[in-house]
């Protein structure tokens, strides 16, 4: 097949692009700077203006793109994540309509972050009241803008990322204060962490093209989310370090802010589609994925 994607040089997008190039796909990378990438056999770059006419029978669009959401946020930071993601997405949609053959699968990236947070509540994706942070409004809109795919006869799928485990992303960060010896439970640590492996998420992904019959929102998260209070001690009994100390929440809003809510908030979320569709997690435990995404990588 013919994949176009947008985001292909971020954390997800890279490993997708090797998962779909070694079973002999050819990935259409969209970017702002082709000419800083070189193109293969199987690979190709291009900017976002690139002239629809010119391109192949693209059968599936994936959207990943959009500003990290590390940083302080800023007036100007929030109108970032939330205008790359937008526009984005709005391109996107635009270059689809010009194409003669429409894809026959649009995936837009989104965020469990749609559901707000809660230490009681279980979200799946039959959960349709979104929450009321920003996150959840970013998350809103974005999927928003994505629905319009729909209106051209093409498939569309909202997959929500939990928090991504590998070499790259939030990991890294989480990871060490404990391999500082200074790892520990934040806040009161009963606020809910829904996690999944790259390696899952990239594979899910995949299934979500494959799968026909799979369409509106999905759950991209393993299907036992933890406690940062019991995720922090897992981290640490895989790196071999003391989980004794505890972060105070107000620490952490004074140091970053909105941001913080990333952090000290959290929300149960299952991946209930993907189990119902009976998708098959490689990691669905979170040692064991921890163990892959911190260990093997050393």
């Amino acid at each position: 097949m013919n994949i176009l994607i947008s985001g292909g040089t971020g954390f997800v997008g890279k490993s997708l692009t090797s998962s779909l190039l070694e079973d002999n796909h050819h990935v259409y990378i969209l970017t702002r700077s082709p000419d800083n990438f070189t193109n293969k056999e199987k690979t190709t770059f291009i900017s976002y203006d690139y002239p629809a006419e010119k391109l192949p029978a693209i059968h599936a669009v994936i959207n990943l793109a959009g500003e990290s959401l590390f940083g302080y946020w800023t007036k100007s930071k929030k109108e970032s994540i939330l205008n790359s993601r937008i526009n984005t997405t709005k391109k996107m949609v635009e270059l689809m309509k010009k194409l003669h053959k429409k894809p026959e699968v649009f995936i837009s990236g989104s965020a469990v972050g749609f559901y707000g947070t809660s230490e009681d509540l279980i979200y799946t994706e039959a959960t349709a009241q979104a929450g009321q942070d920003f996150l959840s409004k970013v998350s809103v809109e974005w999927e928003k803008t994505a629905k319009r795919a729909e209106d051209l006869g093409v498939r569309t799928v909202f997959t929500r990322f939990g928090v991504i485990l590998g070499n790259e992303g939030a990991l890294p960060y989480m990871a060490l204060p404990v391999k500082m010896f200074a790892g520990g439970k934040i806040g009161n640590g009963e606020q809910w962490m829904s996690w999944v492996h790259v390696e899952d998420a990239v594979k899910l992904i995949q299934f979500c093209i494959a799968n026909k019959n799979i369409s509106g929102p999905v759950n991209v998260t393993a299907p036992h989310p933890k406690r940062n209070k019991d995720f922090t001690k897992v981290l640490a009994k895989v790196l071999k370090r003391p989980h004794w100390f505890t972060t105070p929440s107000l620490f952490i809003y004074t140091a970053l802010g909105e941001m913080s809510l990333l952090i000290r908030k959290g929300q149960y979320v299952l991946p209930q589609k993907a189990m119902d569709y009976n998708f098959q997690f490689d990691y669905p435990y979170l040692e064991e994925a921890l163990r892959d995404a911190l260990l093997k990588k050393l």
